[in-house]
C-alpha cells in the first residue's frame, strides 16, 4: 500500500459522488484525487501571496482553498479553515460516507511538521471565498487541468 502524507490520508477512501464519477474518470478516493493533483499544483495555482515560495517540493504550499472546494465538488460534503496567522485560513474537507465523517486534507504537508487542529473550526463558503476574483480564477484553472487530465490520461 503506497503511503500518503496528508492529514487524514488513512481513512480518506470517500467515494466520489455519482455525478462527478462521469466528468472525472480515474478519480474514486481522495487518494485518487491527491495523486492527480500532486501533478498539476504550480506555482500559477498558487495563492500569489505564497507564490515566490511554491516549488515541486512543496506542492501543496498556497493550495489549499481551490483544493478544499475542488474536493467538495466532487465528493460532497463541507470545507472548513483553521485560522492562521494573517487572519488567513487553511481549508481542509470532512465528507460524509457510510461509516461516518471522513476528515482530510489534501494539503496539509505544506506546513511540514505542524500539528494542526481539524475540530471546532468554521465552515468556509465558496461565495467568500471567490469574492476574490484571483482565487477563483485559479480554482476554475485548476478544475480545467484535472478535467482535461482525467480525459487525456
Amino acid at each position: 500500500m503506497k503511503t500518503y502524507h496528508f492529514f487524514g490520508w488513512e481513512s480518506a477512501d470517500a467515494e466520489i459522488t455519482a455525478s462527478a464519477a462521469a466528468h472525472y474518470p480515474g478519480i474514486r478516493t481522495p487518494r485518487d484525487l491527491y495523486d492527480i493533483l500532486l501533478q498539476l499544483w504550480s506555482a500559477d495555482s498558487c495563492a500569489p501571496r505564497l507564490r515566490d515560495k511554491w516549488s515541486a517540493e512543496n506542492p501543496t504550499l498556497g493550495q489549499c482553498s481551490i483544493t478544499a472546494f475542488l474536493v467538495q465538488d466532487l465528493f460532497g460534503g463541507s470545507v472548513y479553515g483553521i485560522l492562521r496567522p494573517g487572519s488567513n485560513y487553511h481549508c481542509y474537507n470532512a465528507v460524509p460516507t457510510p461509516q461516518g465523517i471522513c476528515v482530510f486534507d489534501l494539503t496539509s504537508e505544506q506546513f511540514g511538521d505542524e500539528v494542526l487542529s481539524y475540530s471546532d473550526n468554521p465552515e468556509q463558503l465558496r461565495s467568500v471565498h471567490f469574492a476574490k476574483e484571483e482565487k477563483r480564477l485559479r480554482y476554475e484553472a485548476l478544475k480545467e487541468k484535472l478535467y482535461e487530465f482525467c480525459h487525456t490520461n
